[in-house]
């Protein structure tokens, strides 16, 4: 699996979608523009790296906004190749899962949204359905236990050049005004990795849920 991650129709790509999505420098301070011009000079070492299971994630950087409520959120802002690497290896873990996640699923997937949801929801209600069930789980992304996020991922994802990768993006420390923080669980938001990472965790509530 680890070769179709590096493979450089699916780098392509995630280069493609990074760019796209913009947003700021990591702790390294390299911009999204400077990307093109790291990578040839740095993707050979960075591809051996990955496939000898030795690549180290870079540290990263926290970033606190503002909450509608008034309360501030944690942003996690990977550098500009970590989010290159997350968005690879997100391309290519993600149509298993996919394949499973329920039809009444719409956040953070592809070729879904939140008009797709509302529309479902006008559905329900003309078909009769008139009770609507708001649930918020607190801190969700803060909260996300590694061992059992790991142990969903390996259900599907049995390359364990990857799974190592993804443990090491998982643990790897932030740095929140300057100091650098250790990290046991949760998912940070700002990386392309954390939303398949997320949609993995709610689709087991997902299925009680349904039960």
């Amino acid at each position: 699996m680890i070769e179709r991650v590096v493979n450089r129709k699916n780098m392509l790509k995630a280069y493609r979608q990074v760019v796209s999505n913009g947003g700021s420098a990591g702790v390294d301070g390299m911009s999204v523009k400077e990307l093109s011009s790291h990578l040839k000079e740095n993707r050979d070492r960075i591809v051996l790296a990955m496939v000898n299971g030795c690549y180290l994630p870079h540290f990263i950087l926290g970033v606190e906004i503002p909450k509608s409520n008034g309360k501030k959120r944690l942003l996690g802002i990977p550098t500009v190749t970590d989010r290159l690497l997350q968005q690879a290896v997100s391309q290519v873990i993600s149509p298993p899962f996919e394949l499973e996640f329920k039809e009444h699923s719409y956040g953070f997937r592809p070729n879904r949204n939140a008009h797709q949801a509302i529309q479902q929801a006008q559905k329900n209600i003309h078909d009769g359905y008139d009770h609507i069930v708001d649930i918020d789980l607190k801190n969700f992304f803060d909260e996300v236990d590694h061992c059992i996020l790991l142990q969903l991922l390996y259900c599907k994802v049995k390359c364990p050049l990857t799974l190592r990768l993804i443990r090491k993006w998982l643990k790897a420390p932030i740095m929140i005004k300057g100091k650098l923080v250790k990290r046991r669980k949760g998912v940070p938001q700002g990386s392309p990795l954390s939303p398949l990472l997320s949609n993995i965790m709610l689709h087991e509530l997902d299925k009680e849920l349904d039960k």
